[in-house]
């Protein structure tokens, strides 16, 4: 029996979702009739699946979003025995439609979050701020709502440096270029980009980095040098590789699995990592816990999170230094973190 971690974790979903996955008979045509196999609808967005991992391995952890007392999101997370800070907002939690083919491919469909006004925003970082107080790590996640400030992160990360813990970042696009851009006070201690997010970080073009291990290098040495202490990069469907700011480098390869779907992988990786991190773990451990969580989150149905008995540490090969093949994605068939649990899903 794993022991349960130790130290708490909190997570903020600033866009949290109700995630209705649907399963296609073949693949998606436009335009077709088709007749859907099983549905689940799961509570969702990228802190909640990180919450949702973490406490399935028994951890201590607490999700902080915005929804009323009544939404459904709220009821199915209580359902789950996750320890909630809410803050009352007016509309529904939105939903986020994923179609799911035979082979794995996802397609997804994602509805606007809702707008927070800054008296959400304050409430939502008091909530941040007093469960972090104490706290071994602090995961904020996904998208931010349309009309968010998109230095957000960057001023919470700032705002949580006195709470003595660590914080971990997982965003794109306009939010993780403010995240990088507001200096050093504002560098997370751990980002989690894909290669699509370190292309639009470094203006390197993405297929520079998925071609030459060096180029990636570079790149991710390039956020050490504006103060990340460590880049948990993933890689698609060759794993993942971890880069820490005293010179430390491991990449690791997945098992091969039967993807069921991506969604929601990179989420259970990031929380295998902070589990990892909780007991106690060596960063080439804590690597191969992250590839073998999201490996087991892409082998199951929907946006399921992975139980510890789910997860295979042993199946996943890590080793000093970079991948040796530069050629991501190529004939590799297992995708724990394709471009479903990375691009779009936010």
């Amino acid at each position: 029996m794993n022991p349960r971690p130790a130290g708490r974790v909190v997570t903020l979903t600033a866009n949290p979702s109700l995630d209705r996955t649907l399963s296609l008979p073949g693949p998606l045509e436009r335009g077709a009739v088709a007749r859907l196999g099983p549905s689940s609808t799961e509570p969702g967005g990228k802190g909640v699946n990180v919450a949702r991992a973490v406490a399935a391995a028994g951890g201590d952890v607490v999700c902080v979003l915005p929804a009323a007392d009544d939404d459904p999101i709220v009821r199915a997370l209580h359902g789950l025995g996750l320890r909630l800070a809410s803050v009352p907002v007016p509309a529904p939690v939105r939903t986020n439609y994923t179609l799911t083919e035979p082979d794995g491919t996802t397609t997804k469909l994602n509805e606007p979050g809702t707008a927070l006004d800054e008296a959400t925003r304050a409430a939502l970082t008091a909530a941040l701020h007093e469960h972090a107080d104490g706290a071994r790590w602090v995961v904020l996640s996904g998208s931010l709502p349309a009309g968010t400030p998109l230095d957000w992160y960057a001023s919470l990360v700032a705002a949580l440096r006195d709470t003595g813990a660590r914080i971990a970042v997982d965003t794109s696009e306009e939010p993780l270029k403010a995240l990088l851009g507001a200096g050093p006070a504002a560098a997370p201690d751990l980002l989690k980009p894909n290669t699509e997010e370190l292309a639009q970080l470094t203006g390197v073009p993405e297929d520079a980095i998925l071609a030459d291990p060096d180029v990636a290098l570079t790149a991710v040495a390039s956020l050490h040098d504006r103060g990340v202490a460590a880049v948990l990069l993933t890689l698609g469907a060759d794993g993942a590789m971890l880069s820490t700011a005293d010179g430390g480098l491991w990449s690791a390869q997945p098992p091969r699995i039967t993807v069921r779907s991506t969604v929601g992988a990179g989420d259970s990786s990031l929380a295998g990592y902070v589990l990892a991190d909780l007991a106690g773990a060596p960063p080439a451990e804590r690597l191969g816990t992250a590839v073998a969580y999201g490996s087991a989150s892409a082998s199951l149905p929907g946006s399921a999170v992975p139980t510890p008995a789910q997860v295979d540490g042993s199946a996943v090969r890590v080793t000093t230094g970079a991948p040796a093949d530069a050629r991501r994605g190529v004939s590799t068939p297992p995708a724990p973190h394709a471009p479903a649990a990375g691009r779009g899903a936010r």
